[in-house]
């Protein structure tokens, strides 16, 4: 068998893949051995005797069982399947996960080098080698032949009981329809006084649809299942400006399934009956394009208006601005939606308008939830019950269907504290099995049946992480491609695409945004509580991922990813299961030796290891061992140093050393060709900002050969010839190099301008008077977006001017004697601009019409400045100013009064004098700032940790006046 076939599938071929997108789903994972694995192995096996027809046949028998998957996953969905068909799926599962560990164990079993260094024997390590190979080989072909036995019983298992079952005479006795109620139906019907929250947002929608424009206006309601679009837009629908402005209108509900020809035959009876008029007889036996024909027709002379609530496709979108004339008399079509893409944008046409609607805010929810539970108290809490009523609110998070379902089976309670408490403590619980609430994650559970598989995997994933956590992006995203989610795509690299499926989710409103970057991308996102209880449900149902282990007495679940959160009194030691693929530690205080020695000996299969915080201080040799780990995470702990045996890891992808310990990497590490993101520095807060405030990790020679870097910092440019190796990293998007000499800076210059794909850069010199020689480059990056130089320079490199791409710039201690701003001012996508130390000169100008895109401007240490003019017409974009340590700067900038988007003025250790013209009822010049709602005041107290005062601060003047 050919060693390269399992190189290739270990990594991105097959290995590193199989299951693990989508792998939550019995049906993908078939869909993945059928068109990976099968075909490989097919061609692979053939000298093994007996297999090649045994592989043939495991083909045709997956081939046989997706068919049934694909049904009885839309049955789970509906919950109308039997208790045999629950327990096949589960076990189709766990046969796809055995075929995983297969593979991978002998991956393992052929990857494990030589028995001894020594060249005398090499002949006799080659022997050795093919006489384990062998084995190897006849050990894989006995367990396909057992997983081709599983398979035909379970392949006849499903034709004895599904057929029989379901298609010859429908429900088995283990299987019954599930009625439920729908809430959302009620919210057609609430009464106006029981709405809260919504009044704004109902004016705006109505402004919209009667004082708009004689064209057609279209209005998209979008937010999260359950957080009141229906009844926001009931509201519109039924206020009597909106019927009297209009002369037909209709309510059609749409839903994941729908017939389009039902929905058009409503829309005319609707609109007919409201004018009080008969619809057609015939529009009952008509086809689709006769009844579009019909709608056309009639509505022709008519200002109508159509409300297409529950969207979930563009087909339908596309089908209604078609299907309803654009006639120029004012009318209007309103949707609700969970994803943004079904939503017509605003930048189609100018009557096209798109409302995101939001949870509640504290207030408001808390209002909502008392109108529901003490109805008959006139919305009056009892002391005693007001914590806890505000910790339940809290787990609903602002969404108004948790609220009120939550609401109204706590105003059937008695209301007493033990109960209210039992049902808070148990609300995971009281989701899933209390029939009145299983209407929350019902609801919401639509959203995730409505993924494609490839989104699936990626959501569930995000159940890893704890409540209320705000996951890094960059993160997550290379915590997906390294579990194989991700698939390639020709022309995008796996990051880009992985960008792409988190930005997927956050328009389908499963994930929401937390903040976003200079660049508008965004860096880091959070799962709404209710939605995270749908994730763990159907992760633990699938054994998908495990979170929480505290909650159990003893661990022999099965998991392929643990997430192991807060601090946890079970043994951790315990945990010690071969299936387990990923391990993510959150809050612990300790980590027990013997659970990390068990991290690294037992879990020989593993793939992704996150220990960011986790209080450790060291890595075993034996992390060697695990030789399909993709992603290993030590950022923010205390190792201080990396194993030689980390050069076994050919795999990894991801080497997260961020703020650990480790300040130099051993040589082995050059021979981790798949390295695609490696970062490392220390940083301590204590200390106050200097060149260097950050330690660069060193860096072996030989970085030339791990050509899959896509990110590299911070790294010390030892010399020339390491700056030079860097001219091979031809996918680097990301670099960060420190401790350049004025000596090295026509090397580095020669090889940035080879870096066509670079995103990113950040230079710095050895120390603040060290100058940096970047005059030499003609032709810049050309998709350069980020530029920090922090370094004397002795001239304003022009070829940043060449840098059309730019959107964040910060020269650090540059010492410039021209203003930068004057040439600055005319990038056209800069949005942000910090200046430490970069200028000595007296007077910063910026010139009306400079400055177009800026949004934040920086401006610290400039020891020489007194004035800075801000003229009419620049900076019209401007949110953010601060101005830190200018000394001699004792007057507001003039023209600060210009700045009318200016939203938060940030002074930092700046003049008493200056400070002080600023408070109320002290000077002049607080009149220029009474724009601005967020004027602070920073003082620092040590290093880097500052103490904020806001404008007028008794505090503050006192100590002013110290």
């Amino acid at each position: 068998m050919n060693q390269g076939f399992f190189h290739s599938i270990a990594h991105g071929g097959l290995c590193g893949n199989l299951f693990k997108k989508g792998g939550e789903m019995s049906e993908i994972a078939v869909s993945l051995v059928i068109e990976n694995l099968v075909p490989l192995l097919f061609q692979e096996v053939r000298l093994l005797k007996g297999v090649h027809d045994k592989v043939a046949s495991i083909k045709g028998e997956l081939e046989i069982i997706q068919s049934f998957l694909k049904d009885a996953d839309v049955r789970v969905e509906q919950e109308n399947m039997s208790n045999v068909e629950k327990t096949w799926v589960k076990q189709i599962r766990e046969e796809a996960y055995h075929i995983e560990d297969i593979i991978d164990e002998y991956i393992l079993h052929i990857e494990k080098g030589p028995l001894g260094p020594r060249q005398h024997f090499h002949f006799l390590r080659k022997f050795f080698q093919f006489i384990k190979k062998l084995k190897a080989k006849h050990v894989i072909a006995s367990k396909i032949q057992d997983i081709n036995i599983n398979l035909k019983e379970k392949r006849e298992l499903a034709v004895n009981y599904r057929f029989n079952t379901i298609e010859q005479g429908g429900l088995s006795n283990n299987t019954r329809n599930v009625t439920w109620y729908d809430p959302r139906v009620a919210s057609l019907f609430i009464e106006e006084d029981e709405v809260v929250g919504i009044e704004s947002h109902r004016d705006k929608l109505i402004n919209w649809l009667v004082e708009g424009p004689s064209n057609r206006t279209m209005i998209s309601v979008v937010g999260i299942g359950g957080v009141g679009k229906t009844t926001l837009v009931k509201k519109v629908y039924d206020n009597k400006k909106v019927v009297a402005h209009f002369d037909c209108h209709a309510w059609i509900t749409v839903s994941q399934s729908y017939k389009k020809e039902d929905l058009f035959r409503d829309m005319i009876k609707q609109f007919y009956e409201a004018r009080k008029e008969f619809a057609p007889k015939e529009i009952d036996k008509m086809e689709e394009i006769n009844l579009i024909t019909v709608l056309r027709q009639y509505l022709h002379q008519q200002r109508y208006v159509i409300v297409a609530d529950d969207l979930w496709d563009t087909d339908f979108m596309e089908c209604l601005k078609f299907a309803l004339p654009n006639n120029d008399k004012g009318s209007g079509i309103v949707i609700t939606t969970r994803n943004e893409d079904v939503a017509p944008s605003h930048n189609e046409s100018s009557s096209y308008y798109v409302h995101k609607q939001l949870p509640l805010p504290t207030n408001k929810a808390l209002e909502l939830f008392y109108k529901k539970v003490f109805q008959h108290e006139e919305y009056n809490c009892p002391h005693e019950l007001v914590e806890l009523s505000c910790k339940i609110v809290e787990r609903c998070e602002g969404l108004p269907l948790a609220i009120v379902v939550i609401g109204g089976l706590l105003s059937r309670k008695d209301k007493v504290v033990y109960e209210w408490g039992k049902l808070h403590n148990s609300l995971s619980l009281e989701l899933d099995t209390n029939s009145r609430l299983r209407s929350i994650p019902k609801i919401l559970s639509l959203s995730y049946h409505d993924l494609p598989y490839y989104l699936k995997a990626c959501f569930l994933y995000l159940g890893m992480f704890p409540e209320d956590y705000s996951i890094n992006c960059a993160r997550v995203i290379r915590l997906w491609i390294a579990e194989g989610f991700v698939k390639e795509k020709q022309g995008l690299t796996l990051e880009e695409l992985a960008q792409d499926y988190l930005n997927q989710l956050i328009r389908r409103s499963l994930v929401q945004v937390a903040r976003i970057d200079f660049a508008g991308r965004t860096r880091s996102c959070r799962v709404h509580d209710m939605l995270r209880e749908v994730i763990l449900s159907r992760s633990e149902e699938l054994n998908f991922c495990l979170v929480s282990i505290q909650n159990y007495s003893s661990f022999d679940k099965i998991a392929r990813r643990l997430s192991i959160t807060n601090n946890v009194n079970t043994p951790l030691q315990s945990i010690s299961n071969s299936q387990t693929r990923s391990i993510l530690i959150f809050g612990l205080d300790e980590v027990p030796n013997s659970f990390f020695t068990t991290c690294f000996t037992n879990f020989k299969l593993m793939r992704t290891m996150d220990f960011e915080g986790a209080p450790i201080d060291y890595i075993p040799k034996e992390v060697g061992n695990l030789l399909h780990l993709r992603y290993l995470s030590l950022r923010d702990t205390k190792v201080k140093m990396l194993p030689k045996s980390m050069g076994k890891l050919h795999y990894l992808e991801t080497l997260d050393l961020k703020c650990s310990l480790v300040s130099e990497l051993p040589p082995e590490i050059t021979r981790l060709h798949k390295l695609r993101y490696l970062a490392a520095y220390i940083v301590d807060n204590n200390v106050v900002y200097h060149i260097n405030f950050r330690q660069a990790v060193k860096i072996p020679s030989g970085i030339g050969c791990l050509k899959s870097l896509q990110k590299l910092c911070k790294i010390e440019a030892n010399n020339n010839a390491l700056i030079t190796e860097l001219g091979s990293l031809g996918q680097l998007r990301k670099l960060e190099i420190t401790r350049l000499k004025r000596e090295n800076g026509i090397a580095l210059c020669a090889v940035l301008e080879t870096m066509s794909q670079l995103q990113s850069l950040k230079i710095r010199a050895t120390n603040e008077e060290e100058v940096l020689e970047l005059q030499s480059m003609s032709s810049p990056p050309p998709l350069l977006q980020t530029l920090f130089i922090s370094g004397r320079l002795e001239k304003f490199p022009e070829w940043i001017l060449k840098l059309n791409s730019i959107v964040k710039i910060a020269l650090n201690w540059s010492k410039l004697m021209e203003d930068p701003l004057k040439v600055l001012q005319a990038l056209p996508n800069l949005r942000h601009l910090h200046l430490h130390d970069g200028y000595e000169g007296e007077q910063l100008h910026i010139e009306g019409g400079g400055f177009q895109k800026l949004k934040t401007l920086g401006l610290y240490k400039l020891g020489g400045l007194n004035r800075l003019i801000i003229d009419e017409g620049a900076l019209p974009l401007l949110e953010h100013l601060s101005i830190g340590e200018c000394s001699q700067l004792k007057e507001v900038p003039s023209g600060i009064h210009h700045l009318k988007s200016l939203n938060n003025l940030q002074l930092s250790e700046m003049s008493t004098e200056l400070v002080l013209s600023l408070q109320p009822n002290e000077g002049l010049d607080f009149g220029k700032v009474k724009h601005i709602p967020f004027v602070n005041f920073w003082y620092r107290t040590r290093g880097e940790y500052y103490k904020i005062y806001k404008l007028g601060d008794s505090e503050l003047l006192k100590r002013l006046q110290m």
